[in-house]
C-alpha cells in the first residue's frame, strides 16, 4: 500500500501545530506556566525565563485552550446529533455483510480487501469481474446499478445465499473532467445515472431490512466537489452535491419517518485522489492543493464503519472549513472557486476519448461505451 506524500514543512510543523491546537498540551503548560513557574526556569534555559511570565504568552494560551476545547465540545455534539443522541452501534463482525458497489477496482476494492482482512464478510457489486482472484470472505455478484431491475435481481440471489446485507456503501462513480460544451449527452446523463439515482435504487432494495431491525448503515461516498464545483467537473459536481443531499434526506428519513435511528448513514467527502485523470491537474506548477492516495479514503470508510458510528468524514480533515464554504461571503467563495477553476486548465486538451481511458475506474468505460 502507498503513502500519502506528506510534505517536509507538514512533517516539520506538526509538533508544533500540536502545542498549540491541542488541549491536551495547551492544558498543561498553562497550569506549568501560572503554578510552577519556578520549577520550569529550573528546566528550560535561561533565554526563555522572560516568556514564563510573559503575560501575552499565558493570554495567547488560554485564547488556544478556549479555541480547543470549543472544537472538542463541537465535535462531540456533531457526532451525537449525526447518530441521533444515541450510543455508538454495536458491530459485530460475525454477523455483519457489507455490500460495496463498484467493488472490483479502486476504492471499492481496497475497502473489499481491508473489511475481508478484518474478518467481515463482503459482497461487491459491479459491471465488470474482478481481474485477479478474490480473497476468501468477498464474493462478486455482476450488476448495474443503474438498473433497478437489475440491481432486484441480484439482491434476491444476494439474499438466498447470504443473508441481508447490514451495510451499503454507495461508491460506484464515475467522472470525466470534461467542461460542459465537450462533454456528450451520454457522459452526463451516465454521470448522473451512476453517482446519484443508483443511490436510491440501491437503498430502496436493502434499506427495508434495516429498518426492520433498526440496525445498519449506509454510506454515500460524495466528494468536495458537493461544496464548491468548478470548471471541468461541473455535471460531476452536480452529481456529488445530489449525493450529499440524499444522505442528509436520508437520515433525517430514518429518524422521523420510520423511527430507525440506529440505522447509521455516513456521507464521504474527499477531496483530490490520485488518478491518472488528474494528473495534468496536479502536475500543474500552481496546483499546491493536498492530494489523496485511494488508500487513505478507504481505510477512513472502513474504520468509521467499524466503530458504529455515523456522520460525515471530510478528507483530508484540515479542510473541513470547506464544508460551509456556501455560507461565506459572496466574494470570498467566488474567489475560491475561481483559483480551483483557473488551475483546472491544466486538464484542458483531454478529450472524451482520452477520459474514458484515464478515468479512475477505466476499465468501467468499456462497458459505458457498449451501453451508449
Amino acid at each position: 500500500m502507498s503513502a500519502s506524500k506528506i510534505s517536509p514543512l507538514s512533517t516539520l510543523s506538526a509538533p508544533l501545530r500540536l502545542a498549540l491546537f491541542d488541549a491536551r498540551v495547551t492544558a498543561p503548560l498553562l497550569v506549568a506556566l501560572l503554578y510552577y513557574p519556578e520549577k520550569l526556569r529550573e528546566l528550560l534555559p535561561e533565554r526563555v525565563h522572560p516568556l514564563i511570565t510573559s503575560r501575552a504568552v499565558i493570554r495567547t494560551l488560554s485564547i488556544l485552550l478556549g479555541l480547543s476545547i470549543l472544537r472538542g465540545v463541537n465535535g462531540k455534539l456533531s457526532q451525537w446529533s449525526a447518530n441521533n443522541w444515541k450510543k455508538d452501534a454495536k458491530f459485530v463482525k460475525s454477523q455483519e455483510l457489507i455490500l460495496i458497489s463498484g467493488g472490483t477496482s479502486g476504492i471499492g476494492k481496497l475497502m473489499a480487501e481491508d473489511f475481508a482482512r478484518r474478518g467481515v464478510k463482503v459482497v461487491i457489486l459491479d459491471l465488470n469481474p474482478p481481474k485477479a482472484a478474490l480473497p476468501s470472505g468477498i464474493h462478486f455478484y455482476q450488476c448495474d446499478v443503474t438498473s433497478s431491475e437489475r440491481i432486484a435481481a441480484t439482491a434476491a440471489q444476494i439474499r438466498r445465499e447470504h443473508g441481508h446485507p447490514t451495510v451499503l456503501i454507495n461508491n460506484a462513480g464515475i467522472g470525466t473532467g470534461l467542461p460542459i460544451l465537450d462533454s456528450t449527452e451520454q457522459i452526463i446523463q451516465k454521470t448522473f445515472e451512476v453517482n446519484t439515482i443508483s443511490h436510491f435504487w440501491m437503498v430502496r432494495e436493502f434499506l427495508p431490512a434495516m429498518i426492520k431491525r433498526n440496525h445498519g448503515h449506509v454510506v454515500t461516498i460524495a466528494s468536495m466537489a458537493s461544496f464548491m464545483c468548478a470548471s471541468n467537473i461541473v455535471d460531476y459536481g452536480c452529481t456529488k452535491a445530489s449525493a450529499l443531499a440524499f444522505h442528509e434526506g436520508l437520515h433525517q428519513e430514518l429518524r422521523a419517518r420510520y423511527n430507525a435511528p440506529n440505522v447509521r448513514t455516513t456521507v464521504v467527502n474527499p477531496t483530490w485522489i490520485r488518478t491518472p485523470l488528474i494528473e495534468p491537474l496536479t502536475s500543474h506548477p500552481k496546483f499546491t492543493d493536498k492530494v489523496l492516495e485511494p488508500e487513505d479514503v478507504s481505510t477512513a470508510v472502513v474504520d468509521q464503519v467499524l466503530s458504529g458510528r455515523g456522520g460525515q468524514l471530510v478528507l483530508p480533515t484540515s479542510m473541513s472549513l470547506l464544508s460551509g464554504i456556501r455560507g461565506w461571503p459572496t466574494w470570498l467563495s467566488i474567489g475560491l472557486r475561481n483559483k480551483v477553476s483557473d488551475v483546472a486548465k491544466g486538464l484542458d486538451g483531454i478529450d472524451v476519448e482520452a477520459a474514458k481511458r484515464d478515468d479512475r475506474d477505466p476499465e468501467r468505460w468499456a462497458n459505458f461505451r457498449k451501453q451508449t
